[in-house]
C-alpha cells in the first residue's frame, strides 16, 4: 500500500474519474473498487472518501441520488454535466503530471 501522504493529492481525481466511467456508485463500491484496481495499493479510507465526494457534489461535479433499500438509504454519486467536461480535464493534468515526474525519476539517459 502506497503512503497517505504520496496519495492524498490523487484521490479526487481517482475518484472523479471512476465514477465517470460507471452509470453511478456509492461510497464503499468506490473504495472497493479501487483497491480492487489498484491491486490493494490504494486504500481509500470513509474518512478520506466523504469529504471529498461532499466537495465535488458541492462544486456541482457530482449529484446524488438516493436508493432506499429496505429501511436502509444508499446515496449513489453520478458525474453531471459539468463534471463530464472536469473529468477530461483533470485527466489531462494527471497525465501531463506523470509526464513531469518522469522527467524527474526516469530521465532519458543523454546519447554521445
Amino acid at each position: 500500500m502506497y503512503n497517505k501522504e504520496l496519495t492524498k493529492g490523487t484521490l479526487q481525481p481517482i475518484i472523479l474519474k471512476l465514477i465517470s466511467q460507471r452509470d453511478k456508485m456509492y461510497g464503499y463500491e468506490i473504495t472497493q473498487e479501487v483497491k480492487k484496481l489498484t491491486l490493494g495499493k490504494i486504500d481509500i479510507s470513509e474518512g478520506a472518501l466523504y469529504p471529498i465526494l461532499h466537495k465535488l457534489e458541492a462544486k456541482g461535479v457530482l449529484e446524488t441520488e438516493k436508493v432506499y433499500i429496505g429501511k436502509r438509504v444508499r446515496k449513489y454519486y453520478s458525474v453531471t454535466k459539468a463534471g463530464k467536461q472536469a473529468v477530461v480535464e483533470i485527466s489531462q493534468e494527471i497525465n501531463n503530471f506523470i509526464e513531469t515526474l518522469n522527467l524527474i525519476f526516469n530521465p532519458n539517459p543523454v546519447v554521445k
